[in-house]
């Protein structure tokens, strides 16, 4: 006799992968509608470039290549559990993880230099956008980086369970998407 969780499963999809879809979705709606709101406000101020020129574009840029970076890796590492490869997997785990601090790192490199300039969240309209979408993704980025690490830990012990490598991958490439927007966004504009 099957168990409920058996009888609900749907045929060819893993448990929990709708969950972490709806999840995403969710993410989307949230950066979808942050992203939207600072797009109106944008059009309708007339001197909303002054205060992006405030931004290190090069710094920026570095951290948009980390990112990037870091997807490769992580698509590494799911080939590798996919292959049955632990020690690669830990390996493209771990610079998954060292990629994500690199970019959390230069962010708070950039937040000190942008405060101590006066550019703080209250300093307008443009400042206060700017810090909650970046933090906000900063935070995603740091959640990413504690699940990476956790499967890190569960792949040095043998747990070879390649659906969590691929759910996690899933969120990490939500994360670097949403970067990929953020940055023209918010420093080429």
């Amino acid at each position: 006799m099957a168990t409920r969780a058996e009888a609900q499963a749907i045929p060819g999809i893993l448990p929990g992968k709708v969950g972490v879809w709806w999840f995403l979705a969710s993410e989307v709606m949230l950066f979808g509608g942050l992203i939207a709101s600072y797009v109106v406000f944008r059009l309708g101020s007339a001197g909303w470039s002054t205060e992006s020129a405030h931004l290190s574009v090069p710094i920026a840029a570095v951290n948009t290549l980390v990112l990037l970076t870091s997807s490769l890796t992580m698509v590494q590492a799911f080939a590798a559990v996919e292959g049955g490869d632990q020690p690669r997997l830990r390996m493209h785990l771990g610079l998954t993880i060292l990629l994500g601090l690199t970019f959390l790192g230069i962010k708070a490199f950039e937040y000190t230099f942008e405060i101590r300039a006066g550019f703080t969240p209250g300093a307008g309209i443009f400042w206060s956008f700017y810090y909650t979408m970046t933090g906000l993704h900063a935070l995603h980025v740091l959640a990413g980086i504690v699940v990476n690490t956790l499967l890190f830990v569960r792949a040095g012990r043998g747990t070879r369970n390649w659906h969590q490598v691929e759910l996690a991958g899933l969120y990490w490439h939500l994360v670097d998407i949403v970067w990929i927007f953020l940055f023209p966004l918010l420093y080429l504009t």
